[in-house]
């Protein structure tokens, strides 16, 4: 029977250089195939709970390790990965805390995840080319309430009836301090996650020019976008929207 370090030193020879040959005999039947496989499922467990403690930092601070570590467990079973990538495992995270019943007294949490889960789009979402803006003078002014812009794979909105934003920038920056000065029912926040260079930055906006962008981002032509936010300034958000990058590219709805 070999020993433990006889184990270890083969197994170390084995991964470092893809040959089973140093193993002792008798190696191969210490183990039954359960308890390989248990290996394996320990091992993929730890990965993908792992994965999701990268992408969601604030979150695991605000349920504890332990509790985090339980849920991801839950979680993985329900939502094992479809994709090798797991830099955006976890995309229908916040909607399983949504319903997960022990995180209940947590009302913010599935926000926050999903605040968590935009920034990590916008992290490591592709770089198109953004929209020239010279190209929309082509197009003839009667034609230009028909276009309709697409949005950037790196930019993306969302609301929340809780300030998220304050709470997780509170929360990875350890501050206390800013965190006991919240206040929950300040109202919602809409927020504008993008990616500037190589930083992922989230803006608050207002409610008008949440409704504008969130029409222009969901594929609305450019008059229902002015009509939903209904506001004044609204040509002067397009025009920032543009030079900030935020359109790849555009189309004329159909008539």
């Amino acid at each position: 029977m070999p020993t433990l370090l006889d184990m270890q030193t083969a197994m170390r020879h084995a991964l470092l250089n893809g040959s089973d040959s140093e193993f002792p005999r008798g190696l191969a039947d210490t183990l039954v195939p359960a308890d390989r496989l248990q290996i394996y499922c320990n091992t993929s467990r730890s990965t993908l709970t792992k994965a999701l403690r990268l992408n969601f930092p604030a979150v695991e601070r605000l349920v504890g390790e332990d509790f985090f570590a339980a849920t991801a467990d839950r979680f993985i079973t329900r939502e094992p990965p479809r994709t090798a990538w797991l830099d955006l495992y976890g995309e229908s995270f916040p909607e399983f805390l949504q319903g997960f019943e022990p995180a209940r007294t947590l009302a913010y949490l599935p926000d926050i995840a999903r605040l968590e889960r935009a920034v990590g789009r916008a992290l490591h979402a592709g770089n198109p080319e953004p929209l020239e803006i010279a190209r929309l003078s082509s197009i003839d002014a009667c034609h230009q309430a028909r276009i309709r812009f697409a949005p950037h794979p790196s930019v993306s909105l969302l609301s929340s009836p809780y300030p998220v934003d304050a709470i997780w920038r509170g929360v990875l920056a350890h501050d206390d301090d800013a965190l006991a000065a919240i206040e929950l029912g300040v109202g919602i926040v809409h927020l504008l996650i993008e990616r500037v260079e190589d930083q992922v930055t989230v803006t608050r906006l207002s409610a008008a020019q949440w409704n504008f962008a969130e029409a222009l981002f969901r594929g609305d032509a450019l008059s229902v976008a002015l009509e939903a936010c209904g506001a004044p300034d609204a040509t002067a958000w397009l025009a920032e929207h543009l030079v900030a990058g935020h359109f790849t590219g555009f189309e004329l709805e159909a008539t």
